[in-house]
């Protein structure tokens, strides 16, 4: 039986103004992870939040009773130099730390004010990560082949290997884009490959593309416009997560 559905609505969609407000009313209609997404205007052109505003919405929010609980914070780091910010994110609330392959051959340094030529790569990274306490993602763009996990998900030190992978069904930088189904076969391979792995997908998921997504194999489900954005968020919610149970055997 694959993972069960986890809904993790996208707060770039929520309303800045009332951002923990948001948040807390997204848990209350049935969420089951907030997908909190970091952009640095380097990796990505746009630029959304730091650690400061992760740690403030924490408030709003109860921590996990346990790994992958309700009210995990997925931290999508759409960042150039990863490692430098994971103990600060760890410290803010995150829980589960989502690097992109593309931006882990970066700096080593370990806090955002340390200088080093040495540079890291996807394994370390995840190891240092769960050395961390946090839970690992790693996560690929569109024009990235899906082969490039196999040295991490086939490792056989559990530490190196990464506790979700998430594959983008948009260009990563902005909200509101259309879904690329050309994405699709990176997730139906991973899920042939590793029946167990939370394979995560985002960009442009709601009730009119999550059964493409659910067919291939997604079980974490990022929607940030199709929930934020609805009349009835909970209702979007439920729909999600049928799609993905159904298809699991769960329902």
């Amino acid at each position: 039986m694959a993972p069960k559905a986890i809904i993790a609505p996208s707060i770039l969609s929520a309303d800045f103004a009332q951002l923990g407000a948001d948040c807390r009313r997204t848990m209350e209609q049935g969420a089951d992870w907030l997908h909190v997404d970091i952009m640095d205007g380097h990796f990505v052109p746009n630029i959304t939040f730091g650690a400061p505003v992760v740690a403030k919405i924490r408030k709003h929010v109860d921590k996990p009773a346990a790994s992958y609980g309700r009210g995990t914070f997925d931290c999508h780091m759409m960042i150039a130099e990863p490692k430098k910010w994971v103990k600060e994110f760890q410290k803010a609330g995150c829980d589960l730390y989502c690097f992109h392959w593309e931006a882990a051959f970066s700096s080593a340094a370990e806090s955002p004010e340390a200088k080093t030529d040495a540079t890291t790569n996807p394994k370390e990274l995840v190891r240092y990560i769960h050395d961390c306490g946090l839970l690992a993602g790693v996560a690929l763009k569109p024009m990235t082949g899906v082969d490039v996990l196999t040295e991490l998900l086939e490792s056989p030190d559990p530490k190196e290997r990464p506790d979700m992978v998430l594959i983008m069904t948009v260009e990563p930088g902005f909200g509101g884009q259309k879904f690329m189904a050309s994405e699709l076969p990176k997730v139906q391979a991973l899920r042939k490959k590793y029946p167990d792995l939370n394979i995560e997908v985002d960009g442009g998921l709601g009730p009119g593309t999550i059964d493409q997504a659910a067919d291939a194999g997604a079980n974490v489900i990022v929607a940030g416009s199709a929930v934020f954005g609805a009349k009835d968020p909970a209702e979007v919610i439920s729909l999600l997560r049928t799609s993905v149970d159904s298809r699991s055997g769960r329902l």
